[in-house]
């Protein structure tokens, strides 16, 4: 059985309440031929005649409604790609852009050349001029007439001239230096120190660790604590043995009325005997030291004048002073003396 067909009802007789008159069937059979002709005539062309009679104008058959929301969305999918295709682009460009920027700026500082107008706002304001990763270059000679501060290091790859005075807390120079004159309140040298030429010091010299000299030292005045030789001591002049006068007391050999005196220092001297009468055998005089020796000195004595020639001398000695005494009678109101050096 084909649906297409148009079935008659075979079981409807005549005398049915459901029969017609035949008009519903030609109305069917008439709505077929028009849906064929509608299909055949999608293209919309205005000439073609329907099975009615009429034209099938456009106008007449309503267009199926399209959601404006949907339509809308379409749109908005379609700018909302462009949108993040462009700002892909840009990120992309700005990222290579970083990258060039700092591979060229790792290894030097960009260049800024100062303008007319630049320069005659740096004479009448403050300016700020560039950053610190960029470079300053000033061709023409530069005269600053007020003070200069540099907050960082300053590298001067030519001469440094200073025409005036130079202040500075603390200078550290790692190459070769050299000084023509220069003037220096305290100067610290803490490795070695090579002067090259004569080295004058008007106030004199304080060293306190140990100073090697293998030239000759020439010096018009030596003052020492303790001076020790490891070699031979070569003297061609005097010996002078200073320091304070010891003191001196009379002893009983100088006889009634007598007196002694002394010239010279610890180290050396000279001791005056004047005899009185009837002088006694015994210690003539006894000199104490200004200051006493660390253990008993050696003392070496020699008589003076022929009047000692007879005598049978002798000495005491301690580490603060000695004696000196005759085991026989001394002539009576006689003078004559003894020269003394004492070492420890």
């Amino acid at each position: 059985m084909d649906p297409t067909e148009i079935q008659s009802d075979k079981s409807n007789n005549s005398h049915s309440l459901e029969q017609s008159d035949g008009t519903e069937d030609k109305a069917k059979s008439a709505g077929a031929d028009t849906s064929a002709l509608e299909s055949d005539n999608k293209g919309g062309d205005p000439n073609v005649t329907d099975a009615t009679g009429g034209s099938s104008d456009s106008g007449d058959k309503k267009a199926p409604k399209i959601n404006p929301l949907k339509k809308f969305w379409r749109k908005f999918n379609l700018y909302l790609m462009l949108f993040i295709l462009v700002v892909v682009v840009a990120v992309g460009i700005l990222v290579a852009h970083t990258i060039k920027s700092n591979q060229q700026t790792k290894g030097q500082l960009d260049t800024e050349n100062l303008s007319q107008q630049q320069l005659q706002q740096l004479a009448n304001t403050d300016v700020t001029v560039g950053n610190n990763k960029q470079l300053l270059t000033v061709q023409a000679n530069a005269v600053f007439a007020g003070s200069v501060l540099v907050r960082s290091s300053l590298e001067v790859a030519g001469s440094l001239k200073v025409g005036g005075s130079l202040s500075l807390n603390s200078l550290t120079v790692t190459g070769s230096t050299q000084l023509s004159d220069t003037n220096t309140n305290n100067l610290t040298v803490s490795g070695a120190l090579n002067v090259l030429g004569a080295l004058a010091l008007k106030n004199g010299i304080s060293v306190s660790g140990n100073s090697n000299f293998t030239g000759n030292v020439t010096t018009a005045s030596l003052t020492t604590g303790t001076l020790n030789l490891n070699g031979d001591l070569a003297l061609t002049h005097h010996i002078a043995a200073g320091g304070p006068t010891p003191g001196i007391s009379r002893g009983t050999a100088t006889g009634g009325g007598g007196t002694v005196s002394l010239s010279g220092s610890d180290t050396s001297g000279s001791i005056t005997i004047n005899t009185g009468s009837s002088p006694p055998a015994g210690c003539f005089a006894t000199i104490s030291f200004s200051q006493k020796f660390t253990g008993t000195p050696h003392v070496v004595i020699t008589p003076v004048g022929s009047s000692a020639a007879g005598l049978q001398y002798y000495i005491d000695r301690s580490t603060g002073s000695f004696s000196i005494c005759a085991a026989n009678s001394a002539p009576a109101s006689s003078t004559f003396g003894f020269d003394y050096m004492a070492f420890d």
